[in-house]
């Protein structure tokens, strides 16, 4: 008889936040390269197969630790400027981001989604596809307001404004920083590239 009681939930969750947390912590001290199910379950003091109950692969728990530990409000305030409602929640994001032990931690998920299926589209569901809508719903909210050109595709307009912080962070030595957002939407919004923004 399986016993389904509140109570074994409840260590049932309690066990799989511990297991995350050590995740995180070995993942910090190794890298992601080195960590491994093995180490992970040595450190928590369960067996493998405890941990394959609850996760596929160690991209997967890794995956979950994460974005757990990371939760956050990303939303956009809404205070009917649109460049400083952008400069709000990107600041927020990169110093979410930027700051150890999330950069590198971050960058080391982002190449193994490149590596594994079931992680890109969870990475993609839980993170990247949230922060993306939030973003196109301020710009919609900016084109109602007769801001930005109804003709702006807001997707692409999404993909650059985010774009120049994934390439310094993915492909680059260099640390992000909230500068990097002034250098982003001074070129977006305020050289000729700009996009169309009515009169």
């Amino acid at each position: 008889m399986t016993d389904n009681s509140p109570a074994r939930g409840s260590r049932g969750a309690a066990l799989s936040a511990d297991i995350m947390r050590t995740t995180l912590e070995l993942a910090q001290e190794v890298g992601y390269a080195k960590l491994s199910i093995e180490g992970i379950a040595a450190r928590t003091g369960v067996g493998k197969h405890t941990i394959y109950r609850r996760w596929p692969s160690k991209g997967a728990v890794f995956l979950d630790a994460l974005l757990s530990s990371i939760e956050a409000d990303l939303g956009y305030p809404y205070t009917g400027d649109l460049v400083a409602d952008l400069r709000v929640q990107m600041t927020h994001a990169v110093n979410l981001l930027a700051a150890p032990p999330y950069d590198r931690l971050y960058a080391a998920l982002v190449g193994e989604a490149q590596h594994d299926p079931a992680v890109a589209k969870t990475l993609y569901e839980r993170f990247i596809r949230p922060q993306s809508d939030r973003t196109i719903d301020r710009l919609k909210k900016a084109q109602e307001d007769g801001q930005l050109s109804s003709g702006l595709d807001l997707e692409t307009t999404t993909a650059a404004l985010y774009g120049a912080y994934y390439h310094k962070l993915l492909l680059t030595p260099f640390t992000l920083s909230s500068r990097d957002v002034e250098l982003v939407l001074d070129v977006f919004f305020t050289i000729g590239t700009h996009p169309p923004v009515k009169s």
